[in-house]
């Protein structure tokens, strides 16, 4: 009998750069053994381009495919692991069925970092690198790594 696959839904209220950079990063340290998704509350119009610059070159991720999303549109799907990324979704995220569990991250959103290209780039790069590192000490978990088969 085939193990179920984890099933994990990223939340953000923009769904245009840290649950992005989240869903990539994740569907890579877990060599897509889990099914990774994103969404946000109010979804914006494109990623932004930083998000992708920093997956391209930091971590070799081309995150071309990926796009912001509505949890509108997984409201009916079960997951084993909703995780919010910033404390606004995380206040308003609605219920999900399957009851799954709730995980609350929160990290500031390098987009809202003024200043010149390089400030914003630095941002970008600090959430990825803390967000992995988080996202490694969390696969590490022996629950993770036994759903995982490690």
């Amino acid at each position: 009998m085939e193990k179920q696959r984890l099933r994990v839904l990223f939340i953000c209220t923009g769904n245009s750069a840290r649950s992005q950079i989240a869903e990539a990063l994740l569907r890579q340290l877990s060599r897509g053994r889990i099914d990774v998704f994103s969404a946000g509350s109010s979804p914006r119009p494109e990623i932004h381009p930083m998000a992708r610059l920093v997956l391209q070159e930091v971590y070799g991720i081309d995150a071309s495919a990926q796009h912001p999303k509505s949890w509108d549109r997984y409201l009916k799907e079960s997951f084993d692991f909703i995780i919010t990324v910033c404390d606004r979704a995380a206040e308003s995220c609605p219920a999900f069925p399957g009851d799954p569990e709730r995980i609350r991250w929160s990290f500031p959103d390098p987009a809202e970092v003024a200043g010149r290209k390089e400030q914003q780039r630095h941002a970008f790069q600090r959430t990825a690198s803390e967000m992995a590192s988080r996202l490694r000490i969390w696969l590490s978990l022996p629950r993770l790594r036994a759903a995982l088969g490690d």
